[in-house]
């Protein structure tokens, strides 16, 4: 079926046919043909935007058109036909679900939590998908009303009970304060408190100089929001 709903558009007059944005696409919707990205079918491209912080010239954009609605279904049945040396090297080696906004995951969507070695451990507390920040949009329903926690993206790595003792029952969104850009990330907490009545915030810092910089980007972003969110630092 068709009708009006968020999908890419591509600027071939400002595409370089780099690639960047194609392993960004877990859909596989985009591929260089030509010298040029293209949307390979309507119906793999869910409209999510993932690939846009991707393009260095500012080629792609998130539209409202008419198109054929998005099939995750025929996105699944395509990944598995279309193995090639190339596509390998273009895209993630599993089928992943970041180009996608979920909602009530355990482990996957329509999977069980894998058994965690330590048997003294509980499964996922992880609620929703994605949880970059880039990547989340300020949109996301999981966001409306949420209580927050806010960390750096090696902290899960570092804090082996982070989903028993902070995880559970918040909305997560994680990245890099010392290598992504920080006013990006202003901006986008700023849109998130604007939008989402976000009920509470948990700041997971490291005890490293990089992570220090994660409470000044919610507090800068507070501010440029005009909100006042109680503030938790752990």
């Amino acid at each position: 079926m068709r009708g009006i709903r968020r999908i890419i558009e591509i600027d071939e007059e400002r595409c370089d046919g780099c690639g960047q944005c194609v392993p960004s696409c877990a859909e596989g919707a985009i591929q260089v043909v030509d010298g040029k990205a293209r949307l390979v079918a309507e119906k793999y491209c869910d409209g999510l935007g993932a690939c846009i912080g991707e393009c260095p010239l500012g080629a792609l954009r998130v539209i409202e058109r008419v198109a054929e609605d998005f099939d995750e279904e025929a996105v699944e049945e395509y990944l598995k036909t279309s193995e090639s040396p190339k596509r390998a090297l273009e895209r993630p080696c599993f089928p992943c679900f970041s180009g996608q906004i979920h909602g009530g995951l355990r482990s996957r969507p329509g999977e069980e939590a894998e058994e965690p070695m330590d048997h003294g451990e509980t499964g996922s507390a992880l609620s929703h998908w994605p949880v970059q920040i880039r990547l989340v949009p300020a949109t996301a329903p999981f966001l409306r009303g949420a209580r927050l926690l806010v960390l750096a993206d090696c902290t899960p790595v570092a804090y082996p009970h982070l989903h028993r003792h902070l995880l559970k029952g918040r909305a997560v969104m994680l990245g890099c304060p010392k290598f992504d850009e920080t006013d990006a990330y202003v901006e986008k907490f700023a849109e998130i408190f604007d939008r989402a009545e976000i009920k509470a915030i948990t700041v997971a810092v490291m005890e490293v100089p990089c992570c220090r910089g994660l409470p000044l980007i919610i507090r800068k972003a507070m501010d440029l929001a005009g909100k006042e969110i109680p503030m938790e630092q752990v």
